[in-house]
């Protein structure tokens, strides 16, 4: 085996590693997310909230279902690509190997691109996530505030 194919085999298996770990980190954060909206709507909707305490910890549940809407986005499967699991779907056990011989690079380069969409729905998730809970801090003391 050369040391270019060696090469090639170790980015490809490095890349599907961090597809696979962004995977693992969005389904955390999806648990988490979903924790926090059903544990803010169970304690909201017994409290007596003042207006403000209503528009913060509105516009905070909000950006936290954008999150999970950004999150399931992340880590749906895209059957209409032309690399992984549909391609390989329709060829066959020769076609398989004489395009992982010839187009190893070309599918390193497409994993690349889906990693990297994912790291950005990712991060773009956790920055609503934390402005969310953030706001339903901000809520949470509100009402705390007015009741005092």
């Amino acid at each position: 085996m050369s040391t270019t194919t060696q090469n090639l085999t170790v980015a490809h298996a490095e890349v599907k590693a961090e597809i696979a770990r962004t995977d693992t980190k969005t389904g955390l954060l999806l648990a988490f997310v979903g924790a926090v909206l059903a544990g803010a709507w169970t304690i909201a909707r017994d409290l007596p909230l003042s207006f403000p305490a209503y528009g913060a910890g509105g516009l905070g549940m909000t950006l936290l279902i954008g999150a999970a809407g950004l999150l399931l986005r992340s880590v749906r499967p895209n059957l209409r690509g032309r690399h992984g699991f549909p391609l390989w779907a329709t060829l066959t056990a020769e076609q398989i190997t004489a395009t992982l011989a010839t187009d190893q690079a070309a599918d390193i380069a497409n994993l690349s691109r889906i990693a990297l969409a994912k790291y950005t729905g990712l991060r773009r998730a956790i920055d609503l996530t934390m402005t969310g809970g953030a706001l339903l801090i901000l809520a949470a003391l509100l009402a705390l505030w007015g009741a005092a």
